[in-house]
């Protein structure tokens, strides 16, 4: 049974769902296990920024995974991958480099980079 509402598309929907675990994932990572995310990501001294982060993402990615598989959801997950992608894309780019924030993080601009190319790619194939 297709439950999928009409105009919404699979490509959509998977990266929504895709997009919304990964924030998910990588916004508890912190909250669960600090010790190993300070290993990869460098110790940090406001622990309070921290928590706020990983708490946004944890909601952000949330909100992606329970948007609805309609068009209109399918804008709003968009909405919310596309502002949190680039605004961690830029924060990667522009403090890992001179070394305000550990080089890791540009692992993190690379996947950024990915998901908010695939949700500009996909935004560009719905106005067709």
């Amino acid at each position: 049974m297709n439950t999928r509402a009409a105009g919404a598309d699979r490509f959509g929907a998977g990266l929504a769902r895709l997009h919304g675990s990964c924030n998910v994932l990588g916004g508890l990572w912190p909250l669960v296990h600090r010790r190993s995310f300070e290993a990869v990501f460098g110790a940090k001294q406001d622990r309070w920024l921290m928590y706020t982060v990983a708490g946004l993402l944890v909601g952000n990615g949330t909100a992606q995974l329970l948007s609805a598989d309609t068009p209109e959801g399918q804008r709003s997950a968009r909405r919310v991958g596309v502002a949190t992608a680039a605004t961690l894309l830029t924060v990667d780019l522009v403090y890992a480099p001179p070394g305000r924030i550990p080089k890791t993080y540009l692992l993190d601009a690379v996947m950024e980079g990915a998901v908010l190319a695939a949700w500009l790619w996909h935004a560009g194939t719905r106005r067709s």
